[in-house]
């Protein structure tokens, strides 16, 4: 089976609008090649008890649990404290972490806010990170990440070859200038004979004007994957259209 995963998106800034989210492509991209299926992704307020109480689910419900932002040096950087008391364990300074941060920052700097970051849940490793050395963490099968994109990179490249996933995703696409009307009987149709994949229709519009179809098959399944490729080849070539393999060029 392929683990499964939920992303959640900490922040008050994103639910206002104020800062638009850009871990989320990455963290999902990462996370289909290394075989871990991306089955859910919630943005949710820098409240504590909406964090605790979404971790505490979704903890139970997915093999993975990921998580981006609020582990800074502010009073809204809470993520840290939430995660311990939905895991259950007090949260407590990681003498390690402080140590390596006081290095880092030098004892002057090395000020009561920013010791914050090297509070963690009792039992949690540290994820590093080569950017700014403050650390994200796991705890059972639940990932800390900062929110920052460029540390939230560093930290979530670090932490991936240390998780079990299974076969890559993998895909298979054609398109063809036809419209989705045309093609939709005959793809629900694939659809019914590979369940397990997901299967899509990608409208376009050429440069010149022509519009069109991608149709892409999707899943964690090669064999299946490529065999309803070939269905959807033949489903364009019944149409009298001549079927062109990948997508259209942007």
């Amino acid at each position: 089976m392929t683990p499964t995963a939920c992303l959640l998106v900490i922040g008050n800034e994103i639910l206002s609008g104020r800062t638009q989210d850009a871990n989320i492509r990455f963290i999902a991209t990462g996370l289909a090649q290394a075989g871990i299926a991306l089955e859910e992704v919630r943005v949710i307020p820098d409240k504590a008890r909406k964090i605790v109480e979404t971790v505490a689910t979704c903890r139970v419900q997915f093999d993975h649990v990921f998580t981006t932002g609020g582990i800074g040096p502010t009073h809204d950087d809470i993520t840290a404290g939430c995660v311990a008391e939905a895991v259950g364990v007090p949260l407590e300074c990681h003498e390690e972490s402080y140590r390596e941060l006081e290095a880092y920052l030098g004892k002057e700097k090395f000020n009561k806010a920013r010791q914050r970051m090297a509070w963690l849940p009792r039992g949690a490793v540290p994820i590093r990170n080569t950017v700014s050395i403050a650390p994200g963490f796991s705890i059972a099968n639940v990932h800390v990440m900062a929110g920052v994109p460029s540390i939230m990179q560093s930290m979530f490249t670090a932490l991936l070859p240390t998780l079990e996933g299974g076969a890559p995703l993998c895909s298979v696409a054609w398109h063809a200038d036809l419209r989705e009307g045309t093609l939709a009987e005959g793809l629900e149709a694939i659809q019914h004979d590979f369940p397990e994949l997901d299967l899509g229709s990608y409208p376009f519009e050429r440069p010149d004007g022509r519009r069109g179809v991608s149709l892409v098959a999707k899943g964690y399944d090669k064999e299946k994957v490529e065999a309803a490729g070939e269905s959807i080849k033949a489903l364009i070539e019944s149409l009298g259209v001549t079927p062109i393999p990948g997508e259209p060029a942007p």
